[in-house]
């Protein structure tokens, strides 16, 4: 057999290093797979780089705060062991939520070196007011000011380093999955579209395969691989890890055998909506076709796990009422005082929640009492000249949801979910999209997948972008990925991501 022909630009060429697969179609020895690109984590999509990040990063917070703290206390017969325990344990807690909350665990991450630099500084002070706090409470600890301060200074040290070798050595170097992809037409040009590092950060792209030569290309011609001789042996020869179908025209015959002997070479096939589902977090309605979401896994109700959700939804804004509460009251009087003392102070709309079913949302007055004085609904805008001085100051700190809380509490909304909207909103994007009530299979949330993923919406396109991401959320919430969400959230907050 000739050496595979492939058409590669000289970079792709280096990285490719293709070889001379074998004359004969013997079956291959079963390869090593190890855990890379993404893998599902207690339902949700997680990236293997991240995920190793993370355990090291807290391996070693661990062991400075063991090292600072064994040497800062004594343990004797009186059971100070558990408070020893405690104020080491603490600042491992703190720095790695914190590390978490300010997005330093998200592949989608486009921070310079500056902006990643920073984000890890207030981390850390994050996590030392955090330890603060629970000092404060439990003044048994052992955790003194002193060894607070070596440890946080230790922590970033070693997560500075960390950080250092992983983005020069790791991050878009290792642990990523080598894909072909079966395609040149429209379908396979969404892949082709994916040129930001964080989009393909689990993945290395070799190129995209033609299976016919009357197919209109709309692919970058460089990265089309001119393959002579089976798929298979120039997936073997290339230590290819997946296949992506991506074809236009699904009637088209497939290689059925060549993909089959793949697969049963270790080889995964996957179609383009998983692929997608798996790197972006998305459910792409351009590429969706009835017969997928028919057959896909997820979307199924579980009592057990809406049990879970529930009982952490009351807990939660019960905890959290107690704690925002004089943010509460002094938002409350900002919001009297500027409105002459004669203003209203919370503002109710009705929405749109599970199954359909109406509520009213509680939010802060954040806009002059006349803003929908036509009485026809309305997005906001960026510099809405509708919001108040106050109102500006709130939304930009996501202070006008607090009152939201209380919806959690009694039921009608849940921590997380798809924001609820407005029910004239939802009947006209209902009428664009079938698939926009399906977001009304679980119950609104005060944050949210898409919120992470999209910025604020403020027309129809944005809201049937920002739908994909809801239905990702239908498709594969849980509590593990609820508690992401939350901690995700904390950045959304403290960097104004999306506020208007």
């Amino acid at each position: 057999m000739e050496k595979a022909d492939l058409g590669l630009c000289s970079n792709q060429m280096n990285d490719l290093n293709v070889r001379q697969a074998g004359s004969e179609r013997e079956v291959p020895k079963a390869r090593m797979r190890f855990c890379h690109g993404k893998f599902r984590l207690f339902g949700h999509f997680v990236h293997a780089q991240f995920v190793l990040l993370a355990l090291i990063e807290f391996g070693l917070i661990s062991a400075v705060s063991y090292s600072v703290n064994a040497g800062s206390a004594a343990v004797d017969a009186s059971g100070s062991f558990l408070w020893l325990l405690l104020s080491a344990v603490m600042p491992v807690a703190a720095f790695s939520f914190s590390l978490a909350a300010m997005g330093l665990y998200d592949t989608r991450q486009r921070q310079s070196f500056n902006g990643i630099a920073s984000r890890i500084v207030v981390a850390i002070l994050f996590g030392m007011v955090l330890c603060a706090c629970v000092g404060f409470i439990f003044p048994q600890t052992t955790l003194t000011a002193g060894s607070l301060g070596l440890t946080s200074l230790g922590s970033l040290a070693v997560v500075a380093i960390v950080r250092g070798l992983f983005y020069a050595f790791v991050d878009g170097h290792m642990l990523r999955k080598r894909v072909i992809v079966i395609g040149v037409g429209q379908r396979a040009s969404s892949i082709d579209r994916l040129r930001r590092k964080s989009d393909m950060r689990a993945v290395n792209l070799l190129g995209f395969v033609c299976l016919d030569e009357s197919t209109q290309r709309e692919v970058d011609q460089d990265r089309i691989l001119k393959i002579k001789g089976s798929i298979r042996d120039f997936a073997i020869a290339n230590r290819v890890d997946e296949i992506v179908i991506a074809l236009d025209d699904r009637r088209q015959k497939l290689p059925v055998e060549d993909l089959l002997d793949c697969r049963m070479s270790g080889i995964d096939i996957v179609d383009m909506l998983d692929f997608f589902e798996r790197e972006r977090g998305i459910i792409l309605l351009s590429l969706l076709y009835p017969g997928w979401l028919v057959f896909a896994k997820g979307f199924a109700p579980d009592a057990l796990r809406a049990f879970k959700k529930r009982a952490l939804d009351w807990l939660v804004s019960f905890v959290l009422l107690l704690v925002f509460a004089p943010f509460m009251l002094l938002t409350a009087l900002a919001i009297y005082i500027e409105s002459g003392f004669k203003g209203p102070i919370l503002y109710r709309q009705k929405r749109v929640g599970r199954h359909g079913h109406v509520f009213d949302v509680i939010k802060f007055r954040s806009m002059r009492t006349d803003a929908e004085a036509s009485g026809k609904a309305q997005w906001a805008v960026d510099n809405d000249p509708r919001v108040t001085r106050v109102g500006h100051f709130i939304r930009k700190y996501r202070l006008d949801e607090l009152p939201q809380l209380w919806n959690v509490f009694v039921g009608d909304m849940s921590l997380v979910g798809p924001r609820p909207e407005r029910p004239e909103f939802v009947e006209h994007l209902g009428e664009i999209n079938s698939l926009y009530r399906e977001r009304h299979r679980l119950s609104p949330g005060v944050t949210g997948w898409a919120q992470l993923c999209y910025p604020y919406g403020a027309s129809d396109e944005d809201s049937i972008q920002k739908l994909q991401y809801d239905l990702y959320y239908v498709k594969n919430h849980s509590i593990f990925l609820d508690i992401y969400i939350l901690i995700q959230t904390v950045e959304v907050v403290l960097f104004k991501k999306g506020s208007r």
